[in-house]
């Protein structure tokens, strides 16, 4: 696809955005006895499909919002975080907290990302509400319905991995009382989820029109309706879903060049399925809130620059994904064509942002820094807002989880192709014939700590797979003799949530 096209679209989609956001915060204000008739309230909106889509571009929004959204900055911290290969320093003391298991209940981060994800949610319940009432045809009421169901299902799902048994909120509290509720119990929370993920991937369309690039698809539904059985280990459900995105009419594939996934230039391309669209448009400052001043990029890629070319050094690979990069070279001798896209280190001409490495200064005895997602070729990160789109779901995940799948069926022989994919794509020989489940498991566990690295899946993959001990404690991770579980297997529900909140409860062990 034309570059120089996507990035006309994404510019085009994020100022459509930046629009809704402003019109919907309108809407959404609390109303005076005496309404004023030239300001937009719940009476006088939700009337067309303009009016919906503003809303759901208020949903898409918080996915990215810088302190509170999944795929802003501080989320993107929180999720990579407390992973063996991730480490974040003492600057922000929230973040050091959460990434050296010293975190607790009043600790700010998690705590901002829970208020995300229940904003997504009551900005979700209201499209699904108000949609029907709008004058739209019945069809596409489905359609925009379905959206917003795989926004909520979305928002539930990162909330139960990251805080556990939370409340259920299906609609949109018409008292006080009513925004109070308990929490739910699991088998709940999945089957709302699994539930709202159904609808969407047997309604929403395949793709849309060039403009809408970057809404979520039916395809985007069922990948991460196939990631929800294998978090739930529903290994055969998990199994046949992932396998329908890998055929026709699907035409999902990896990207010949790995690094290609994590550059602006090739944004809401083939390998992915869902993705959080940022641009740097909109007003000049990234952290200002729902206004027409804040920015519509992120500033991920200058929180994790080093000082020498204008960011804050905030996070820093490990030397364990540095070594365990390093554990099997390609077919032609060199490193994993992963390692030279996901890091960069002093080997001979290595540059970072156009100067030599062996010119910045090494921190906290690590080895390597974060190049995967920077804008390393750039002079510097000086803007600080950064055009890189967040990866929700790529093709490589599909294909992993399959593969976990098929593994854990016994079906072992099945499961070679797929992580032969990611082999071949990483430079690497194909697998050797004969390995038992055991052996493929093991295989599967390297790849996605390769594979994913900077992406936030390791802490969760480790966890499902009962590994948080052995590998955080076998990790040089800063903070790796504080993890203590299964307390730690969970954030603590927030404690500004207990003091609002008289029916929640704090997460066991907390």
């Amino acid at each position: 696809m034309n570059i120089e096209y996507i990035s006309q679209v994404k510019r085009v989609i994020t100022a459509v955005l930046i629009v809704s956001v402003m019109i919907f915060a309108v809407g959404c204000t609390d109303k005076l006895s005496l309404e004023n008739p030239n300001t937009q309230t719940d009476a006088n909106f939700w009337k067309n499909e303009e009016d919906v889509l503003s809303g759901l571009a208020a949903t898409y929004k918080v996915l990215k919002d810088i302190n509170r959204g999944y795929f802003g900055v501080r989320g993107v911290e929180l999720s990579n975080g407390r992973g063996d290969d991730f480490f974040i320093r003492n600057d922000v003391q929230s973040l050091y907290q959460l990434s050296t298991f010293t975190n607790n209940p009043t600790t700010t981060t998690p705590r901002d990302i829970y208020d995300g994800f229940f904003r997504g949610i009551f900005r979700a319940n209201q499209v699904i509400e108000n949609t029907p009432n709008a004058s739209i045809d019945e069809a596409k009421k489905a359609e925009l319905i379905a959206e917003a169901k795989f926004l909520r299902a979305l928002n539930y799902f990162y909330l139960i991995i990251n805080f556990g048994d939370v409340p259920l909120i299906s609609s949109v509290p018409k008292e006080r009382e009513q925004y109070f509720a308990p929490p739910a119990n699991q088998t709940d929370l999945w089957n709302f989820i699994i539930a709202d993920l159904t609808e969407a991937k047997n309604t929403l369309p395949l793709n849309y029109s060039d403009v809408y690039i970057g809404r979520a698809t039916n395809g985007a539904a069922i990948a991460q309706l196939g990631k929800v059985y294998l978090y739930m280990e529903r290994w055969e459900d998990a199994a046949n879903e992932l396998d329908i995105i890998t055929k026709a009419p699907y035409d999902y594939t990896l990207l010949d060049d790995y690094e290609h996934n994590f550059m602006a230039a090739y944004d809401n391309n083939k390998e992915s399925l869902f993705e959080v669209q940022m641009q740097n448009v909109g007003g000049p400052q990234p952290w200002a809130g729902e206004n027409a001043n804040e920015s519509q990029g992120t500033t991920v890629a200058q929180e994790f620059a080093p000082a020498e070319v204008a960011g804050w050094f905030e996070a820093f690979p490990t030397n364990k994904i540095f070594q365990a990069f390093q554990q099997e070279k390609t077919v032609d001798g060199d490193f994993d064509a992963r390692m030279y896209a996901s890091l960069v280190w002093d080997y001979p001409g290595a540059l970072y942002y156009n100067r030599p490495f062996s010119t910045i200064k090494k921190q906290f005895g690590f080895n390597a820094m974060i190049r995967k997602y920077q804008n390393w070729r750039n002079n510097d990160e000086g803007i600080f807002i950064s055009e890189n789109n967040e990866k929700v779901i790529r093709f490589a995940d599909v294909l992993l989880m399959r593969a976990e799948a098929l593994v854990q069926l016994g079906r072992i022989e099945e499961a070679y192709p797929l992580i032969d994919r990611i082999r071949t794509r990483a430079k690497l020989a194909p697998l050797a014939a004969g390995k038992n489940q055991q052996a493929m498991m093991i295989e599967i566990m390297h790849q996605r700590m390769l594979e994913f690295f900077r992406e936030g899946l390791r802490f969760y993959d480790l966890r499902r797979w009962g590994k948080l001990a052995d590998e955080i404690a076998a990790s040089d991770k800063e903070g790796r003799q504080f993890l203590t579980l299964p307390r730690h297997e969970l954030f603590p529900i927030p404690q500004d949530e207990l003091n609002t909140n008289p029916n929640m409860v704090q997460n066991p062990n907390w």
